[in-house]
């Protein structure tokens, strides 16, 4: 299977079951939304931003089809200017590249510095798929096994209402 080894044990040590699907690589929505339309689940897209100091830093996940306005997710998240974290400190807090954005890279977060903001409305999918690190692959888990996920190690969530 593609992806961080450590994961797939992970997920095994928790008994969180996945559904696995190879693709070619998919670094954008568009790109994965060809690969995903048979998928039965909700599909997520995946932000990871820094507030204007750079000392926090937060994993946005929201429905794939949410066109995100930056100034109104400020307002909603209140956390100050945020912006797009760079690609460095995407590896160092997440340990992926550009393009496989997943809250399973929070496996990489040692120090549980990342906080989870998770878009209401995926409480409508029993099942979320996110890329297991890569981008060439794609593994679906339950709602609540997401939850069970980030809480086992330790990050901090909380749900918000994206958009109106």
């Amino acid at each position: 299977m593609r992806g961080q080894k450590e994961l797939y044990e992970l997920l095994d040590r928790l008994s969180i079951p996945f559904e696995y699907h190879e693709h070619p690589p998919a670094a954008t929505i568009e790109e994965a939304k060809a690969f995903w339309k048979d998928l039965n689940s909700g599909k997520c897209k995946n932000i990871f931003f820094r507030n204007h100091k750079g000392n926090r830093h937060y994993l946005v996940i929201l429905e794939h089809l949410c066109q995100l306005d930056i100034h109104d997710l400020e307002k909603r998240l209140r956390q100050g200017k945020l912006t797009f974290a760079s690609d460095r400190r995407l590896r160092e807090y997440l340990g992926v590249e550009p393009g496989a954005v997943s809250p399973f890279g929070l496996i990489n977060d040692k120090t549980h510095h990342v906080h989870v903001f998770i878009d209401e409305r995926l409480g409508e999918y029993e099942r979320l798929a996110f890329h297991p690190n890569v981008n060439d692959a794609t593994l679906i888990i339950s709602r609540d096994d997401l939850i069970r996920f980030i809480t086992y190690l330790g990050n901090t969530y909380e749900f918000i209402k994206m958009y109106d």
